[in-house]
């Protein structure tokens, strides 16, 4: 019976066999292909959220988290709910505020000046020069430097018995200045490190920016009769205002930020900034609370009210893009 019914039954043969595995193949790779279309792209973004979520978000929620509670650096797991205290504590903390005076003296000392020399250096090269390559490597060394090796130069150079600053000041007959315990001094010296390291950065994204600007703008003015101070201020100033409201919204960003160049200028306050605290910034408040007065809490809080700082200044730079866009478009 068996066999009858094996012998009854034809066998397939081998080339159909081969057919379908053949007919097979094809359809899983495009299947494969079609999963590879689509996944991989999240698969190579994957590491970045990964660090993100590791070094970025769980970071900012958890000093959010701490900055509602009483808590030490030496016990970070003890917290205390307190709420809102750590907060308005720093409302009513002449150090706080001071540290804050400090940070938009020190900021508008070196915002102001560094973007207006940028801006003058970028003009400078954007006109044929010999040796232009060399000329942008030298702008952008002093951004590459080590803000430690940068600072303990400055702090030489503004030294108050042998310092060149002070030597240049007695050549020409004025009395040596006391930079690092002055409060103008100290300022305007910290000020100086930051003008240095970062003039020649905002040089060439003004001069990247210059070179953007149509020629034909340039020609016409000069048929017109336009000098070239005209034409700096008529034509690029005009076509740089959105490059211009970044370069201030970053440096003042920075500003707000500043830590390395304070607490390097004077080694022996440490994070006080001074034996009068006469040039301590917010980020060296910050460092002080949380890892020298071991407050973390606090140290929290103060962390906290910066990020919402700068989400003040984000929002005044929206607000000021949209009513450039607004008034551009106005113009065409």
């Amino acid at each position: 019976m068996s066999s009858v019914s094996s012998e009854s039954v034809p066998a397939a043969p081998a080339g159909d066999a081969g057919k379908a595995a053949a007919g097979e193949r094809p359809g899983w790779r495009s299947r494969r292909h079609r999963w590879d279309v689509r996944f991989s792209p999240y698969a190579f973004v994957a590491p970045f959220f990964v660090f993100f979520l590791a070094f970025g978000l769980f970071p900012l929620l958890y000093t959010g988290w701490a900055s509602l509670h009483q808590v030490e650096l030496t016990a970070p797991t003890d917290m205390n709910w307190v709420g809102l205290r750590n907060f308005s504590r720093l409302m009513s903390d002449e150090f706080f505020w001071n540290a804050l005076r400090n940070t938009v003296t020190i900021g508008l000392l070196s915002t102001v000046p560094q973007l207006l020399i940028a801006l003058g250096i970028a003009h400078l090269l954007n006109f044929k020069l010999r040796g232009s390559s060399f000329f942008r490597v030298a702008a952008l060394t002093p951004y590459a430097t080590s803000v430690a090796a940068a600072t303990l130069v400055f702090v030489l150079l503004f030294g108050r018995d042998y310092g060149m600053i002070n030597w240049a000041l007695g050549v020409v007959g004025l009395d040596p200045v006391d930079w690092q315990n002055g409060t103008w001094t100290s300022q305007l010296a910290v000020s100086t490190i930051v003008i240095w390291r970062w003039t020649g950065y905002n040089a060439l994204i003004y001069l990247a920016a210059m070179q953007a600007v149509p020629h034909d703008l340039y020609e016409s003015a000069e048929l017109d009769g336009a000098s070239r101070w005209q034409q700096f201020r008529h034509v690029t100033i005009p076509s740089l205002r959105p490059t211009i409201l970044f370069t201030v919204v970053v440096s003042t960003i920075g500003a707000t930020q500043l830590f390395g160049e304070p607490l390097l200028f004077s080694g022996s306050a440490g994070a006080t900034g001074g034996s009068e605290h006469q040039f301590q910034t917010l980020g060296l408040y910050l460092y002080e609370q949380g890892w020298v007065n071991l407050h973390l809490g606090r140290a929290s809080a103060i962390a906290w009210t910066m990020f919402l700082i700068l989400l003040l200044i984000g929002l005044v730079n929206w607000l000021i893009s949209r009513r450039l866009a607004k008034s551009a478009e106005g113009r065409g």
